[in-house]
């Protein structure tokens, strides 16, 4: 059975899927955001931060967008999540789904609000950063 954390991010990740950013209800004040890896890696601290993380992150893409494939519960506080990317780099002009558009995000919860959020384009560089294998 799912646990609380993992409903709560299927919950976030679904807005995410229609397009809905709207609310920022779900992170705590001094979220720690990461882009591990791909054209702009980085890492920003709280709410504002988060956002200017964002802005900088989507401005490398045209038509950018995630779609879910899985999600996997690592433990208490963390979960796992699998995604397709598309979009096309704008100084490239690579398309995301070219050179393979297999990414992760890894989720940290405390107490009803992500504390940290790591989003990595390539998939086995978070699998690595777990020590997990696919």
């Amino acid at each position: 059975m799912a646990s609380g954390n993992l409903e709560f991010v299927r919950s976030l990740y679904a807005d995410w899927e229609r397009g809905d950013y709207s609310s920022a209800e779900w992170a705590a004040p001094d979220i720690e955001y990461v882009v591990a890896d791909g054209p702009t890696p980085g890492r920003w601290t709280g709410l504002g931060g988060m956002a200017d993380g964002t802005r900088e992150f989507l401005s490398a893409w045209e038509n950018y967008r995630a779609e879910v494939e899985e999600y996997r519960e690592l433990d208490d506080e963390r979960v796992l999540i699998f995604l397709t990317y598309r979009g096309r780099g704008k100084l490239s002009g690579v398309e995301l789904e070219q050179v393979g558009g297999k990414g992760a995000h890894v989720v940290h919860i405390r107490n009803g609000k992500v504390t940290r959020l790591v989003r990595y384009l390539i998939r086995d560089h978070a699998l690595t950063d777990l020590g997990l294998s696919a």
